[in-house]
């Protein structure tokens, strides 16, 4: 389901931006802006994984944690919203708290699988492969897509375009890596 709701929020963005029958502002200025749909999957991305890793941690301690940081995550969501109107900008400071709470718990997911006694390999394990992709991808994009916002000279002269591409394409060959090799069995 979520693979499909990537789909189409991408598919959803693209008509939107090169598309005037999918536009949802009449202002010609901001026609082309589709930052709207992607503000809205990026909050639900976070609570979407921040609940697989509640719902698979074992750890009351690490449970609580990802508790404490969804609410924050929200909160700098809510507070992000005060400073930046989320139909015409990024909400970059609710994305970063939101990354921190997600890689939080991919951490704490990896210490308890290295600990854990598992006789499946992780190859095997989905969740390992998605951890794995949506940690390297989440380190750095959310500052790439900040100073893309903030210093477009210094975006284009470092060729973070390029760079984010590149981490979008690690990150969804990680995802594709564990859907072909994960066994049902095997995860956790």
């Amino acid at each position: 389901m979520f693979i499909a709701y990537t789909f189409f929020t991408e598919l959803l963005g693209y008509f939107i931006k090169y598309y005037e029958d999918f536009q949802f502002f009449s202002d010609e200025r901001y026609a082309w802006r589709n930052i709207i749909i992607y503000n809205i999957y990026q909050i639900i991305t976070f609570l979407f994984f921040c609940r697989i890793y509640y719902k698979t941690i074992q750890s009351k301690q690490y449970k609580k944690w990802i508790q404490y940081g969804v609410i924050l995550m929200l909160l700098g969501y809510v507070i992000n919203i005060f400073f930046k109107n989320p139909f015409y900008e990024g909400l970059f400071y609710g994305d970063i708290v939101g990354s921190w709470v997600l890689i939080m718990s991919i951490i704490f997911y990896f210490k308890e699988k290295r600990r854990e006694i598992n006789p499946y390999p992780q190859k095997n394990n989905l969740l390992f492969w998605i951890s794995l992709g949506s940690l390297i991808f989440y380190l750095t994009v959310p500052y790439i897509l900040m100073i893309g916002h903030t210093n477009a000279n210094l975006w284009f002269y470092l060729h973070l375009r390029s760079a984010l591409l590149f981490l979008i394409l690690v990150m969804y060959i990680l995802f594709i890596i564990g859907l072909l090799l994960g066994q049902r069995k095997a995860f956790r």
